[in-house]
């Protein structure tokens, strides 16, 4: 008989909740600028390329993005602009990604569950997109994606239209995670932590199966029991504890993005 031990030694401490929309919006701004120098530490940022935003927490119809032009090494809190949905910049200097904010105003706007989405052109994400194929349960990480992420395969070109956005929206349903074939992956969650977290878990998702694919057969994970590992790593905010370390290396070696 299999024994499950259950002690307080293995639970992650929560964050603190915060006791005001003001404190709510300083805390999503500083995980958002994190989330622009974790990029930039992964190598996601190619040219001007990617976006993650963060909806504000008073203002459904408004969000939170980088300015277009600065590297994501270099984006501080301060740097952050403040957008609604029509494309009016309320707060912070424009101009911003025009593909970003066709993707993520429609996202946002469909989405209520969503506070944050991050898509960049990282090159294992848009090599795998090339495929036109869903990822495989090949391994225990993998499976955090198995029947949770969707293929888009309607690639048009650059997305400067809403109506794209839209399409690309429908597509996710309530999934986390897009393949966008010939463009690249996004993923989305109810924290900037988690569409972060599990923009970078994909990433190595899609690295690991064309590694995987170049060396051999694979030996699939059987359906039940990738579904059940799947189950296992849902939670109430799925992806957000893999923030956590990723946030301390740059808080620790980066402190400047909270200017």
């Amino acid at each position: 008989m299999n024994h499950v031990v259950r002690s307080d030694a293995f639970q992650l401490r929560g964050e603190a909740p915060r006791s005001s929309i003001e404190e709510e919006r300083l805390y999503r701004k500083r995980r958002l600028a994190a989330g622009y120098r974790i990029f930039a530490l992964k190598g996601y940022d190619h040219g001007l390329a990617g976006h993650i935003t963060a909806r504000d927490p008073e203002f459904e119809d408004r969000f939170w993005v980088a300015p277009l032009g600065p590297w994501f090494g270099h984006i501080r809190v301060s740097d952050l602009v403040l957008v609604d949905h029509s494309g009016r910049i309320l707060q912070g200097e424009g101009p911003i990604n025009q593909a970003g904010f066709a993707i993520h105003s429609a996202l946002h706007k469909a989405r209520p569950d969503v506070t944050a989405a991050a898509h960049s052109h990282s090159i294992y994400g848009k090599a795998w997109s090339t495929l036109g194929r869903l990822l495989d349960p090949i391994s225990q990480d993998s499976c955090f994606f198995y029947e949770n992420h969707v293929l888009f395969d309607d690639f048009t070109g650059i997305v400067l239209d809403t109506s794209e956005g839209e399409r690309i929206a429908t597509a996710l349903q309530n999934k986390g995670a897009a393949i966008l074939q010939n463009h690249g992956i996004l993923t989305v969650g109810r924290s900037v932590d988690s569409a972060v977290a599990s923009y970078v878990s994909l990433e190595n998702a899609c690295e690991a199966q064309l590694l995987a694919e170049a060396a051999g057969e694979i030996k699939l994970i059987p359906h039940e029991v990738a579904l059940h590992t799947a189950n296992q790593m849902k939670g109430e905010d799925p992806g957000a504890w893999g923030f956590r370390p990723l946030w301390q290396r740059i808080l620790r070696e980066q402190p400047d993005f909270l200017e």
